[in-house]
């Protein structure tokens, strides 16, 4: 058994996992597993750069990292940036700051290497499980892209397509600054619309009607399952492995389309991060199910991040 550390640095969040792995059974035994909202992303859509202000929040959050890997005594830490990193022009700002801090330095991966991840997270535990159908198309909704992988044991195609809730928010849904709340109709349609050409992009690699169970990762998915559960709180174990049908996530998407800052604050399941880019997320999950013609979204808390920690086993 090894003790290993991930860290997983997105556009909307940073989070660490560390756990033993045990590679001879399969399971990998959660230490500590906890999510900082950073919005390291902030911006860079519009500018190419990672704000200072992004930087410092990340590095904050690397600091307070650094602690709970070393208390744990983990033998081996990978940290794995995604997104916003890879496409920022001042990305060695923020490589400098990760190794000074954690003493590794940060992988900016690309989008293939992301998807491989995600994949193997996602699906390991499900190896055996007669009630899902392969091959699975696992979809890992992010703060900058969203990655489509379809597999069976291994992937067999994979794509990462610039669409998530952090890029669709603030390229459609900020007028003069700030979040429209709620967004207009025309605003609504252009988001939908370039989420329908990144569909169409995904689906010249990924055969996405092929798969016969979708696996959704990430914030904007186990949101949207945890106000379909109307939960008191997030919950992890609740939301791990439910299954959402077409019709809720429409409805749901329905309503976070029309709702204030305020309503969706006070739903008990939202982070506070997540207030201003749920609509978007909760919009590009909706639409991948229309067009997939899933009836069903898989939800799973184990993701990218278990992905990592198993590389290291």
């Amino acid at each position: 058994m090894t003790r290993v550390a991930a860290i997983d640095c997105g556009t909307n969040s940073i989070r660490l996992l560390v756990a033993d792995a045990d590679p001879s059974t399969g399971e990998l035994t959660d230490l500590d597993r906890r999510m900082t909202i950073v919005r390291l992303g902030q911006g860079v859509d519009r500018t190419g750069r990672l704000a200072p202000e992004a930087l410092e929040r990340t590095f904050a959050a690397c600091r307070e990292y650094a602690e709970v890997v070393k208390a744990h005594g983990a033998e081996r830490l990978r940290f794995v940036a995604t997104s916003a990193s890879r496409d920022a022009e001042n990305r060695d700002d923020f490589v400098r700051g990760v190794l000074d801090i954690l003493g590794v330095e940060p992988e900016v991966i690309t989008g293939d290497q992301e998807a491989e991840f995600s994949f193997t997270g996602a699906t390991k535990e499900l190896t055996g499980r007669t009630d899902l159908d392969r091959p699975y198309l696992v979809v890992d909704i992010g703060g900058g892209s969203t990655e489509f992988v379809v597999g069976d044991d291994h992937v067999r195609a994979a794509r990462s397509v610039d669409v998530g809730c952090v890029r669709m928010t603030e390229r459609h849904l900020v007028h003069d600054g700030a979040v429209t709340d709620p967004p207009t109709g025309a605003q609504v349609a252009a988001m939908r619309a370039d989420i329908e050409a990144a569909l169409d992009l995904a689906g010249q690699t990924v055969p996405l009607r092929e798969a016969r169970t979708l696996v959704g990762l990430a914030g904007s998915v186990t949101t949207v399952s945890a106000i379909a559960q109307e939960l008191p709180e997030y919950d992890s174990a609740a939301i791990h492995h439910s299954r959402v049908s077409l019709g809720r996530v429409r409805e749901i998407t329905d309503w976070l389309l029309r709702s204030t800052h305020a309503e969706r604050a006070a739903v008990p399941s939202m982070h506070p991060g997540r207030v201003d880019v749920i609509a978007a997320g909760s919009l590009v999950l909706l639409t991948i199910m229309e067009r997939t013609g899933a009836e069903e979204v898989v939800v799973s808390e184990h993701d990218i991040l278990d992905g990592i920690g198993w590389s290291l086993a």
